[in-house]
């Protein structure tokens, strides 16, 4: 009988490596030359995929609006729930399991350095809102206090700690792909906690501030998708072949009216605008602030007659930001889809993951909202937020960056400060003061003032 030469041929270490397993993600990419034939509007299958994109994509707004209305917190906890798995999948991209077998622990040394970097990154955005926490308690004062204090010294020898842990694993033979591992893991911190860092931030200057622009992220991907399955005919990128400028455009109109929309309804919660001063869950008031008060603008007498039954309409200031934040949504925030797309061509995958039936993973969700996290805090701080310094962000300052012991002394100072400006005021126009009854009434003056003080 004849031997199988395919079956019989020696195997080496070097064609061990090369044969793997085709993993669920992965697609050949060369079965098309053409963007055309990827097109959503010639797929046979397109409504089968639509049917159970829609499905999973119910799933995620249900659970995202109960965590939406549960409060900071949660929101936070599923940004930090949303990372790991992104961390997960990327890590898993340049992930080979021979070298890993001969590596035992080298995957630990992976998330060592992710969570070193959450408890610098997270120490530093969080910090103000762990202290207005625990200010009631004074043993829990003191403890995080110290922790706020060393905290970037902690931080920095847990990553000298990891350094030196990769540098005494390191073996023979295997030290291209440990440095290539070492500096993966470094490009996926930075990429991963850089947007987290700015949503974290958009969450406690009010809810407002997150659920607005992922709702426009997640608003200009329906309407694109739609746009393209229905009416999509002109491709727009080749690293993208399923893109087209019909849902380019389509979602633009679409994310453009959205914002203006959602602005006014959002806007009307306080529980989405109140920023939030510490980790609690309670229920928040506050005042809205100029923003978030309506604007009434007449509008044209013939407008009011024949089409419209009112003759004014009410906008809120926010409305016009969102316009901004929407076109940064609908034209720049899709190039982060694009660079993820041309990354998964590089690595031959159609998606980083699995997690979520007809979506990919959660990096192929999250694409864009990092993009547009960042976009979101930068925008809030440059054109929202007042560039002079006030009362309540001098107050916030002194909070987060003083003890207990020095916010006393600074209060002690302060007060002998303000009481002897009030004493030279009284000295220069004390001249003035001559009848007994103009002396008694200075007199009384400085009474209060020295009381007030005193308390």
């Amino acid at each position: 009988m004849q031997k199988d030469h395919g079956s019989s041929a020696p195997s080496t270490p070097t064609s061990a490596r090369l044969r793997h397993r085709r993993r669920s993600n992965e697609f050949n990419f060369e079965m098309s030359k053409t963007n055309g034939n990827h097109l959503l509007i010639n797929d046979h299958d397109k409504y089968k995929s639509m049917w159970i994109r829609a499905c999973s994509s119910l799933w995620m707004l249900g659970g995202f609006l109960l965590i939406i209305y549960l409060g900071h917190l949660y929101i936070l906890a599923m940004v930090v729930v949303i990372q790991i798995f992104m961390a997960s999948e990327l890590f898993n991209l340049l992930r080979r399991a021979h070298e890993d077998k001969r590596l035992p622990g080298f995957r630990i040394l992976n998330w060592h350095f992710y969570f070193t970097a959450m408890l610098f990154v997270y120490g530093r955005i969080l910090s103000h809102q762990l202290v207005n926490t625990v200010t009631s308690d004074k043993i829990f004062y003191k403890l995080v206090s110290k922790l706020i204090k060393y905290q970037m010294v902690i931080c920095y020898f847990l990553y000298i700690a990891g350094v030196m842990w990769f540098i005494l694993t390191l073996k023979k033979k295997m030290y291209k792909y440990q440095f290539g591992q070492f500096a993966w893991t470094h490009m996926i911190l930075i990429v991963v906690f850089t947007q987290s860092a700015f949503t974290v931030a958009n969450i406690f200057e009010g809810i407002f501030w997150f659920l607005l622009p992922a709702s426009l992220i997640a608003v200009n991907d329906v309407a694109a998708y739609f746009f393209g399955f229905f009416f999509g005919k002109t491709p727009l990128i080749k690293l993208s072949p399923k893109k087209t400028w019909e849902g380019f455009i389509g979602a633009s109109v679409v994310t453009t009216i959205s914002a203006f929309v959602l602005a006014n309804v959002f806007g009307h919660f306080q529980w989405l605008t109140c920023p939030r001063k510490d980790l609690s869950t309670g229920w928040l008031l506050c005042d809205p602030g100029p923003l978030f008060k309506p604007e009434y603008y007449p509008l044209p007498g013939w407008l009011s007659r024949w089409v419209l039954p009112w003759k004014e309409v009410a906008i809120l200031p926010v409305q016009w930001h969102a316009l901004c934040l929407s076109l940064f949504a609908s034209s720049i925030a899709p190039f982060g889809g694009f660079f993820a797309s041309g990354f998964k061509r590089a690595f031959k995958i159609k998606d980083f993951g699995d997690s979520i039936p007809g979506h990919g993973g959660f990096t192929d969700r999250m694409d864009c909202q990092m993009v547009m996290a960042v976009f979101a805090y930068i925008y809030h701080q440059s054109f929202v937020v007042p560039q002079d310094y006030t009362v309540e962000m001098i107050i916030n300052e002194i909070l987060r960056s003083l003890t207990l012991e020095e916010q006393q002394i600074l209060y002690t100072k302060l007060g002998q400060i303000l009481q002897k400006r009030m004493s030279d005021l009284i000295t220069i126009f004390g001249g003035l003061l001559y009848d007994p009854h103009e002396r008694s009434t200075k007199d009384s003056v400085s009474d209060e003032v020295d009381r007030g003080f005193s308390c």
